[in-house]
């Protein structure tokens, strides 16, 4: 590649040390993609006759075959993919391949590739984050009626439809999706065409090549566009977020298949036993999900800190862009897929749901709500109600077992009818009528919203 300028052999050790092929060879479909476009460019411009370009391109497309029937042969010593390809098209075709690289460098060819492939991946991802908000809406249709309590500091806190519990997902998912087809549109221009860094004196149509490739522009800045990385930064930022509500999810469903919630019930297709323990049903996608978050972390980081200190333009450090971004989408994409999967097949326990729904607390906020009905500034009926939850404590009685004296000792308000209706589960949920509160016509609403919007 540099043999010209070099007249020592390279360093085995170095060879080992600056090679990266091991991890971009996945970049392989991209680079031949690239490569046909850039020598379509070259044919047009008078560098390549007609013939040349016929058998680059069938060169490539035969190489491109042979990776991925696993007959090809990456060299640790040619560095990466791209010269991998480059070497062996020379090899094949001769002095048509030499041309190849003609007005291009290796620094504007990785910064194509790359983008091509995060382009795809960011669909890829997309279309994982749909089927898992599918899966959370059909398992919410199938118990649409079911109730359970809402937690704040972990502590019931306010009753709560399960289906709105598993929206609160989606929305959150559907975020995640947003935010991925936003990165999608910002690297949307293509790089190819700045050269190492000044462009080349060889005038190609870039942008004839941009359309060939699905871009809608080209990059203006030769400089920019071999030294950005801000592309793959914001999408493995965007997939920690993703790893942040799937942890979420996960804590959720680690809570609720345990014996003191028992709410959940996943399949046996999708947990795991005790090797000493045989009455244990464990549930390892999810933790293993939880545990999965600190890498996308990571790998966020880890990027972030090779670019925080690199002048313009290209630097060799820029080669460790590829594994964190690599194995970021790889989790996300199977955490995706065995999260939806889980869900599938996952059921709730609407008895036990219930039986802890029903607990009278949850619904003392809404007692406060009917004394501020009656006129009761909301601070005062705060602590009314609160002065009601200690005698229930101090005497071991449900609060909506209270003797109705007491109730009448704290406020007129509340008369023995206005305290039985307060305590009717599904009335106080069909009264949360506001938009995104939790009643039953909301619920009906949202889920067909986005089973719609899903399909």
């Amino acid at each position: 590649m540099w043999k010209g300028r070099f007249k020592e052999e390279q360093s085995d050790l170095l060879k080992s040390y600056g090679a990266s092929v091991h991890v971009d060879w996945q970049l392989y479909r991209q680079d031949i993609r690239g490569s046909i476009a850039h020598a379509r460019a070259l044919l047009e411009a008078g560098i390549l006759t007609s013939e040349e370009f016929r058998q680059i391109e069938a060169g490539l497309l035969e190489i491109r075959a042979e990776i991925e029937a696993g007959k090809f042969e990456f060299s640790q010593d040619l560095e990466d993919v791209h010269m991998n390809i480059e070497a062996e098209l020379t090899k094949r075709i001769g002095a048509a391949g030499a041309k190849l690289h003609t007005a291009r460098s290796r620094n504007d060819q990785v910064a194509l590739d790359f983008r091509l492939w995060l382009r795809d991946a960011c669909e890829g991802l997309s279309g994982g984050i749909r089927s898992l908000q599918v899966s959370l809406v059909g398992l919410a249709e199938r118990h649409k009626e079911a109730i359970i309590p809402g937690y704040t500091h972990l502590q019931r806190a306010q009753p709560v439809f399960f289906a709105h519990h598993l929206l609160a997902y989606i929305e959150m998912l559907d975020r995640d999706a947003s935010r991925l087809a936003d990165a999608s549109t910002r690297m949307d221009a293509c790089p190819l065409g700045s050269g190492a860094i000044a462009g080349s004196t060889i005038l190609l149509n870039r942008e004839a090549v941009a359309r060939e490739l699905g871009f809608s522009k080209v990059t203006t800045n030769s400089m920019d566009a071999v030294a950005d990385r801000d592309f793959a930064c914001e999408v493995l930022a965007d997939i920690a977020i993703l790893g942040m509500h799937i942890s979420r999810l996960s804590e959720d469903v680690i809570l609720w298949s345990s014996t003191e919630f028992g709410f959940i019930e996943l399949s046996d297709r999708h947990t795991t036993g005790s090797s000493l323990m045989p009455q244990k049903k464990n549930p390892d996608i999810a933790e293993l999900a939880r545990g999965r978050t600190g890498r996308l972390y990571g790998n966020l980081m880890s990027l972030l800190t090779v670019m925080k200190g690199l002048p313009l333009t290209y630097n060799r450090d820029m080669q460790e862009d590829k594994e964190a971004v690599f194995d970021s989408v790889k989790s996300a994409s199977e955490t995706l897929a065995i999260f939806a999967e889980m869900f599938d097949a996952a059921s709730l326990r609407e008895d036990r749901a219930l039986a802890a729904a029903s607990d009278p607390l949850l619904l003392a906020t809404d007692l406060a709500d009917r004394l501020v009905e009656g006129g009761v500034p909301f601070r005062q009926a705060h602590e009314i109600v609160g002065g009601l939850v200690a005698v229930a404590q101090e005497t071991k009685t449900p609060l909506h077992k209270l003797d109705a004296t007491e109730f009448a000792a704290a406020s007129p308000v509340l008369t023995p009818e206005i305290v039985k209706a307060t305590f009717d589960l599904r009335a106080a949920l069909a009264a949360r009528g506001t938009t995104g509160a939790p009643s039953p016509e909301n619920i009906q609403r949202e889920l067909s919203r986005w089973r719609e919007q899903l399909r």
